[in-house]
């Protein structure tokens, strides 16, 4: 006698097929084959293709309502509000992803590969998109996909909202979550983007470091001046730049301003990441770089770091005997929960003026920062999400409290006031942003069959998922 599939069995088995099936990897193809490029004028064009092609027939497919809301500033593209409601007592979840990709960079990448052609090789899907975040949200919508297949219904209520200018700072979406908050509201947001920590385990994230970009600036003069003829007679903006970023961290990268050195990094942070493996990266990494008294794990995920993103000061491609007028440096502080955000820059002036530097200018880039996130370790959401994870992939969970890098977490932590989880399906070394982005093939099949689970157990433990009673375990 043939044993009869559960439900969660069955939604399993379909996301099997269609991942073993070629799928997975048609479906992905044609979504790399959009180059929606928000960093370009060129691929602006394509953002609301995006959404038209890939996003919403695969929705209405699933019985979702769709709606395309113009983005009120004019640097942003459209975006997507999606739902299937099933009940009023039902749980609901909010996804989000974005469609925009950064540039696609095409003669830098390796022989045989380009930027919206979708390729294997060795395992891997190679393309603009794949990890970051094409890839992504097609695991999550095709895992839904297979629970509505498998029992006829999702069985809670699910909301999606889709961008299509993460790549350039989100423009707007704070203001759209402001305006468009009762449409958005929901239970728990659950999404995908970002590396794991290692590609074997999935990993649980929560949250994220905020990011201020900012210039220093030294302008002396207009010109440059013969450097024998003014050389010790005049000022060089250069070495006073270099003396600014000096004392902002020490040789080995330690940060030196008091207020960028955070008091959050407590013992139940410490011990969450105690247990982490170290991060995969597909390369060596510098032990002897950062906070000396942190772990490696410590220092990107429960620290601040500061970064030099660019310095320019004369003509570095051709130089020439003369002292430049002005001198400038792009920075970066990646910043934790704890930091005061709007004490980051006016912080930096004090010191730069304690030690002399009264001439170095501060000016805050003119892209959107993102605020720094996270949610609480105990919260019981969190816990089930893990949970379920582990018990469709049989691995440890790797938890991180928030990753090192930056989300626009905050316009659904803060403002639309969910709890956030984040379940990455790519890993550090995708080369995401540059040329030969992947996504490692065998990542994805474990990511789908995750996913496929966790949607199957929301949907039978949905009386014990309501609002009341996760708020009541809290």
């Amino acid at each position: 006698m043939v044993p009869i599939m559960t439900t969660r069995e069955a939604a399993l088995q379909f996301s099997i097929e269609y991942f073993d099936g070629g799928g997975f990897q048609t479906d992905l193809a044609k979504m790399v084959a959009i180059p929606s490029e928000s960093q370009s004028s060129e691929g602006r064009i394509h953002l609301q293709e995006y959404l038209d092609i890939s996003i919403i027939p695969i929705l209405l497919e699933m019985g979702f309502t769709c709606q395309v809301l113009q983005n009120i500033d004019p640097e942003g593209g459209p975006f997507l509000i999606a739902e299937r409601i099933e009940g009023p007592d039902l749980p609901t979840i909010l996804t989000y992803g974005h469609g925009d990709v950064v540039r696609g960079q095409a003669n830098n990448w390796k022989p045989g590969l380009s930027p919206f052609e979708l390729k294997e090789e060795a395992s891997r899907f190679y393309g603009r998109g794949t990890a970051d975040n094409k890839g992504q949200h097609l695991i999550n919508l095709k895992a839904l996909a297979s629970v509505i297949k498998s029992q006829g219904r999702l069985g809670f209520n699910f909301k999606v909202l889709f961008e299509t200018g993460e790549e350039i700072g989100s423009p707007g979406l704070k203001d759209f979550c402001k305006q468009y908050t009762e449409e958005l509201k929901a239970d728990v947001f659950i999404a995908s983007d970002g590396p794991r920590i290692s590609p074997k385990n999935p990993t649980i994230f929560t949250g994220s470091r905020g990011a201020l970009n900012f210039n220093l600036l030294v302008k002396l003069r207009n010109g440059a001046h013969h450097s024998g003829n003014f050389g010790g007679l005049l000022g060089d903006p250069t070495i006073i730049l270099a003396h600014a970023l000096a004392v902002i961290t020490d040789v080995r990268g330690q940060i030196q301003i008091p207020e960028w050195r955070p008091a959050s990094l407590s013992p139940e942070i410490q011990e969450a990441l105690a247990i982490l493996p170290p991060v995969d990266a597909g390369f060596s990494l510098d032990a002897d770089w950062g906070e000396e008294t942190l772990t490696m794990a410590e220092r990107v995920f429960g620290w601040n770091s500061f970064a030099v993103l660019a310095i320019k000061s004369g003509n570095p491609k051709a130089p020439v005997n003369a002292i430049p007028g002005y001198a400038r440096a792009t920075c970066q502080l990646r910043f934790v929960v704890g930091t005061n955000e709007k004490d980051i820059l006016p912080a930096l002036r004090r010191h730069l003026d304690e030690h002399g530097l009264q001439s170095v200018e501060i000016e805050q880039a003119e892209r959107n920062s993102f605020q720094a996130t996270r949610l609480d370790i105990n919260n019981p959401w969190l816990e089930f999400v893990a949970k379920s994870l582990k018990k469709t992939c049989g691995q440890n969970i790797d938890l991180l409290p928030n990753i090192g890098g930056s989300l626009p977490n905050d316009c659904f932590a803060e403002i639309l006031g969910l709890p956030t989880i984040w379940i990455p399906h790519s890993y550090a070394g995708c080369c995401q942003h540059s040329p030969n982005e992947h996504l490692l093939k065998p990542l994805a099949r474990q990511a789908l069959l995750c996913m496929t689970g966790l949607f199957i157990d929301i949907a039978t433990s949905a009386s014990i998922l309501t609002a009341e009673t996760i708020k009541a375990r809290v």
